[in-house]
């Protein structure tokens, strides 16, 4: 069977080579974004606090903290209430099922008082058995809910915490079916979310027992806090590193329309679960990629950029335009037509991205006009003719340091007109004397002297190009102003052989013993 994993994920004609340089760009991208949701804005775990309808019995606070008194006492407090729990279960008198209802329900209690539950405790204790048991087939909804609400903040503590609930995993699994009712079904989907958001061995545990399917088809309904849950149960589902899962799931009947209609009319909070979906799709699955690149899904991804202001939304439908025109040259043309309004509108919520007072959708806003600039000569003028030139040169001399690195490959590949050889690039110099002519030398000699390879790497490349290019001769003085040589002269015995012999190639082509003699 054929990789369905994208082979590259940056093309970048400033480089002779692009395939071996370029692989891998954009998996690594969705696992770095992965991780800044995890680290910030959505965590890959969630704590249950207040239940999927909403509703919540048990009073707490967003940052609350506890005292080591008071924790010590919680955890006494779980450890006698799955005592209690262990009673009930194996109570067979009048009021069973109430009695075992009571004892999860102040278990639940406790493990959604706080924002680190005493998971350790309920363990210890031996909560997982009694859990499994009381996720049983024909027990009412209400005992349902509260065991798998249980097993949803256990699944949201540390990896060893979130492993002990495979014994539970196929009773999680048989309830998102559609003969459980809603309430169930939702809360049974966010335990398996958490447990997918541990990570890779947990996650193929989870599609082996057929988790895919059922989650899928929850997210196909117009509206709902269920759909939410499903959507984002799924974006940890897939996430990889394996497309399997992702071309799995775009295959899944439904699944495309209801992406495309949740991106279209639901509220921000559902469109963002729903566009980290489109992430990892389009990061993991060339399949997906194709299918999506065929739909509507980009323009409804630019109409969202044009008129959300919502930061949680905008990086991942950001981060999916990107994926979807990082893909190749090809699909960028056959998607990105010069002239037409889809083309403009890209351009132009871009723009806005890079005006955005987030240092992220900078980023992600110069990684996409970076796959676009690597285009063809016309998508090049497109980005060279707008206002995102000079937002970009100032960002190159102002922005941190990830942010100028994307610019630069921007910049750096306007400068370029696309080849099919090996040898060095062909130059656009109109665009290149415009570029040096505003200062943008300097921002490149600066990543010289930066310690990351690529930066290092992409600098030369562009120091190159000035030496090479610019009229009348005037690239060896223009560099030398900037102390460009000082700047390559670091290289001369640097380990790394690349970069070594592009430094000293250049150094001794340009400024050999006969630089500046007719002067």
């Amino acid at each position: 069977m054929a990789d369905d994993s994208p082979a590259s994920h940056r093309r970048d004609p400033i480089k002779s080579s692009v395939g071996n340089v370029a692989a891998q760009r954009r998996r690594q991208n969705a696992v770095t974004v992965g991780k800044e949701r995890r680290e910030s804005l959505v965590r890959a775990k969630r704590l249950c606090r207040a239940g999927p309808s909403g509703d919540a019995d048990v009073p707490f606070e967003e940052n609350d903290m506890i005292t080591d008194e008071e924790e010590f006492l919680l955890e006494a407090q779980t450890s006698s209430t799955v005592e209690d729990l262990k009673s009930a279960v194996a109570y067979q008198g009048k009021g069973a099922m109430q009695k075992r209802v009571n004892a999860l329900r102040e278990l639940r209690r406790l493990l959604s008082k706080t924002e680190f539950p005493p998971v350790e405790a309920a363990l210890k204790a031996g909560a997982i058995p009694l859990l499994v048991q009381c996720l049983s087939f024909g027990s009412p909804d209400e005992q349902l809910l509260e065991a798998a609400w249980c097993l949803t903040n256990i699944a949201a503590g540390k990896p060893e915490e979130t492993k002990a609930l495979l014994p539970a995993l196929p009773l999680l699994t048989a309830h998102l079916g559609e003969k459980s009712s809603l309430p169930v079904a939702e809360q049974c989907a966010w335990a398996l979310g958490n447990v997918a958001g541990e990570g890779e061995e947990l996650r193929n545990v989870l599609l082996s027992q057929g988790a895919l399917p059922p989650l899928a088809r929850m997210m196909l309904p117009n509206k709902g806090s269920t759909v939410r849950t499903a959507a984002w149960a799924l974006s940890n589902l897939i996430k990889g590193p394996d497309p399997k899962a992702a071309t799995e799931l775009i295959k899944v009947d439904g699944v495309l329309d209801a992406i495309l209609r949740h991106l279209r009319k639901s509220d921000e909070e559902l469109a963002t679960e729903v566009a980290w979906v489109v992430v990892y799709l389009s990061a993991l699955s060339n399949f997906a990629t194709g299918v999506l690149v065929k739909s509507d899904v980009l323009l409804l991804l630019v109409e969202r950029l044009a008129t959300s202001n919502s930061l949680q939304l905008l990086i991942p439908v950001l981060r999916s335009l990107g994926n979807l025109v990082a893909v190749d040259s090809h699909t960028t043309s056959t998607v990105l037509v010069p002239g037409h309004e889809i083309t403009d509108g890209v351009i132009k919520v871009l723009i806005k991205c890079l005006k955005s007072e987030h240092r992220v959708l900078k980023k992600e806003a110069s990684w996409v006009l970076s796959n676009i600039a690597a285009g063809s000569v016309e998508h090049k003028q497109l980005i060279y003719s707008s206002e995102a030139v000079p937002l970009l040169l100032r960002l190159l001399s102002t922005a941190p340091f990830d942010i100028r690195k994307e610019v630069a490959y921007v910049l750096g590949n306007l400068c370029v007109a696309p080849t099919g050889g090996e040898g060095k690039p062909n130059l656009i110099q109109e665009h290149l004397v415009f570029l040096v002519q505003r200062g943008c030398l300097s921002g490149f000699i600066d990543l010289v002297r930066s310690a990351d390879v690529e930066a290092a790497r992409l600098g030369l490349q562009f120091m190159e190009l000035v030496l090479r290019g610019m009229p009348n001769g005037d690239g060896p003085k223009l560099v030398e102003q900037e102390d460009g040589i000082d700047a390559m002269e670091r290289y001369q015995f640097h380990e790394n052989e690349d970069l070594r012999n592009m430094a000293n190639g250049l150094v001794d082509k340009y400024f050999g013993e006969d630089y500046g003699i007719n002067e």
